[in-house]
């Protein structure tokens, strides 16, 4: 064992290094995005905020319906922004966002801006986007059109000197497009629509601001939060974390946090451009809306695009072709609930991997067999995945792919590298034993090769004995070759059921068969397997009987009789040749009631000790109380039954348990009238009656119980 655990640390240690080396060059991570995306698909739930928050989405429908309808062409008046401004304003919404850049002047005019600007400053609720940029384009210093949302965040500074620059770079813009000077200074602020996206261009980050001329520049998200706050906003940063009115944003050192999209399809209820201004005009009118502004009331709005021409649709982890706007709703649904996903830092994600690598390589040195190795491999195999899917739910993104092929490759060596080292003495013991015992016995020789030496254990054993009826006269009418096929032929069907039911063979004397179960492998509910083996055994020489008696004349019928009880098994014999066997007085019991059947009529005959054993899961009648030579003790036996054999012959076991209480209480005559009535149909009513019919002449027609204990005493064995 101690080279087996050297040996496989080895080889943990190896794949743990390349997983190491492959970690840092970031050979998994495209693979894991993979991963993730799938988690978020699978489990996205909505949160308490989701029903929060509505988006307005100019969508195809509402551009055929402009253009049908108005006879206006794209790009739209502002005019028909400010239908949308009015109606949330009218619905009392928290904020109304637009993920629309306005940065150039109407082309309907000044007054169409004037006209979207004075809806605006009515609302005073509104929020307008800005661009951000590293490369110019826009303006260098904050528009003083515009007041800035948020004044100086506490711990911000420190955070960008501990992150060494990195914050400062991923967050800061050189320039920014504002929206135009007739727009700017309606709008209650500006957000930016920055958002990273991750290197396989899908979005499941975000960032709750910028950094632009000294000013702290919001995110659409953050600048709504803002603008419907019902109170004081206080914010602060350290590293790690971005906290917002106590609720925490777990950040890298970019600022960026991994967003938790809420559903598996459309993250939040939209209603399209077209159905919100159609709803303003008919209230302009005195007339029935088809959208009541009170789906809107406290509500936080958001306005953006997802028609396919306007190229705002985006990938997420929810799809290819997401609506831009639906990223920044994503994480105002977050900083409203604090419910964000906690990734594991790069650092973190390799050492799982080399841990992973590390405990499944001595997963395979503490556990042998193949079936272990198999399930080794598949629970490692399984277990990132289960962790993956059941982490996502409380909100921590557990690496997959890593894990597991550290996993895979540490189990797959220290398989491949014990099969070589090892492979070579298991084969030789499987080839040497395999024609003498059980694959069971095999195994746990191969497990344990210290036990080819001679010695026992005390086990509770059910113990197996059957014979052929009348084989002795058989075998004389056939020929060897005839009775050795025909021996083989019924010892492979009665063997393969047998150690179906988990037995161990102990040996085969002639046609005779002797098992036991509980050993060497031990087994809860072995005195159930060894009666439904022996109910089987019964059934399958049914079938085979009319093929049997084809070849040799006679029907053949087979006697089982099986013990529960104390025995001592292990490997028996000389230091050059033994078996692995059985001793004891409960195998002498079990080998006499096979015997004891002939007595009955009966083929299949178990213990008291057996039928307690099995705890009833088998209907069974009661035969008699028995004293077996050799045996001082009476022994109360039972013939088990079928399910199908106990329900068609209730009525003659019910009237054979009545006979049966008059023989034991000692009334012989009334008790073989009785068993006279059932004779002809059962072959153990006829041995009772003959019994009765003897103790009449011995005793007359009762006897006292000073006398009679109700026990038939067995004088053969």
């Amino acid at each position: 064992m101690g080279t087996r655990i050297l040996r496989a640390l080895g080889v943990g240690l190896v794949v743990g290094v390349m997983i190491v080396i492959l970690g840092i060059a970031g050979v998994f991570e495209g693979f894991e995005l993979r991963t993730y995306d799938a988690r978020v698909r699978a489990l996205a739930q909505p949160s308490r905020a989701t029903d929060d928050i509505i988006l307005i989405l100019l969508d195809q429908q509402s551009l055929d319906w402009a253009s049908e309808g108005l006879g206006i062409a794209w790009p739209w008046p502002r005019e028909l922004y400010g239908a949308v401004t009015q109606f949330v304003s009218r619905a009392g919404a928290k904020a109304l966002v637009y993920d629309v850049i306005f940065a150039d002047p109407s082309l309907y005019g000044v007054y169409d801006d004037r006209a979207f600007a004075d809806s605006l400053s009515a609302y005073n609720r509104g929020i307008l986007a800005a661009s951000g940029s590293t490369d110019g384009g826009g303006q260098t210093e904050w528009n003083t059109l515009s007041d800035p949302l948020i004044g100086e965040v506490p711990g911000l500074s420190e955070w960008l000197t501990t992150t060494e620059g990195i914050g400062a770079a991923s967050l800061e813009f050189s320039s920014v497009l504002f929206p135009n000077a007739d727009l700017l200074p309606s709008a209650a602020g500006v957000g930016s629509v920055r958002f990273p996206e991750d290197p396989d261009g899908v979005y499941r980050r975000g960032t709750a601001f910028s950094l632009f001329d000294d000013q702290i520049l919001p995110g659409l998200a953050l600048a709504a939060y803002f603008v419907g706050a019902d109170g004081p906003v206080e914010m602060s940063i350290e590293p790690g974390t971005f906290r917002l009115n106590g609720k925490e944003m777990p950040i890298d050192d970019q600022g960026r946090g991994v967003l938790r999209y809420r559903t598996n399809s459309s993250t939040h209820q939209a209603i399209n451009a077209a159905a919100i201004i159609e709803s303003e005009l008919q209230l302009l009118e005195g007339g029935k809306p088809p959208i009541s502004p009170d789906e809107l009331a406290g509500k936080y709005v958001f306005f953006g695009f997802s028609a396919p021409g306007l190229l705002d649709l985006r990938p997420t982890p929810l799809g290819p072709v997401v609506p831009g706007v639906e990223v920044h709703a994503a994480l105002l649904d977050n900083l409203l609930t604090g419910e964000f996903i906690t990734p594991l830092s790069r650092v973190g994600e390799i050492a799982l991997g080399a841990l992973f690598a590390l405990v499944a390589a001595l997963g395979i040195a503490l556990i042998s067999g193949s079936i272990g190795n198999v399930s080794l491999i598949l629970g490692f195999t399984v277990l990132p995945t289960a962790l993956g899917f059941g982490l996502y739910l409380v909100g921590i993104w557990f690496p997959i792919v890593l894990p597991t092929v550290a996993s895979i490759g540490s189990l797959v060596g220290a398989t491949v590298l014990n099969y070589a080292s090892e492979g070579r003495q298991k084969r030789y013991i499987k080839n040497a034993f395999r024609q003498y015992l059980s694959p069971a016995v095999i195994e746990q020789l191969i497990e344990n090769p210290d036990k080819l030496k001679l010695g026992g254990e005390r086990r509770e054993l059910s113990i197996f004995f059957s014979d052929l009826q009348g084989f002795t006269g058989l075998s004389e009418g056939l020929s060897p070759e005839d009775l050795t096929s025909l021996l083989n032929e019924y010892l492979s069907a009665m063997t393969d059921i047998i150690q179906g039911e988990g037995g161990t063979i102990d040996k085969y004397e002639g046609d005779a068969i002797i098992a036991f179960w509980n050993a060497p492998l031990p087994l809860e509910d072995h005195a159930q397997r060894a009666v439904r083996a022996a109910l089987a055994c019964q059934t399958e020489l049914a079938r085979l009987r009319p093929v049997f008696a084809q070849r040799t004349g006679k029907d053949l019928f087979m006697r089982i009789g099986i013990n529960t009880g104390p025995a001592v098994v292990g490997n028996m014999g000389s230091r050059t040749r033994f078996d692995y066997t059985m001793l004891g007085d409960a195998v002498n019991l079990a080998a006499r009631l096979e015997g004891i059947n002939k007595q009955f009529g009966t083929y299949t005959m178990i213990s008291q000790a057996t039928l307690d054993t099995t705890r009833a899961a088998f209907p069974a009648r009661e035969l008699s109380r028995v004293a077996v030579v050799g045996r001082a003790e009476p022994v109360v036996v039972y013939e088990p039954l079928t399910l199908e054999e106990a329900h068609r012959n209730k009525e003659l076991h019910e009237k054979f348990s009545l006979a049966l209480k008059l023989f034991y209480q000692g009334n012989f005559a009334r008790a073989q009238v009785e068993f006279d009535t059932l004779s002809s149909k059962d072959p153990a009513s006829k041995h009772y009656s003959a019994k009765c019919a003897k103790l009449r002449q011995e005793h007359g027609d009762s006897a006292s119980p000073e006398v009679w204990k109700g026990v038939w005493v067995m004088t053969e064995k």
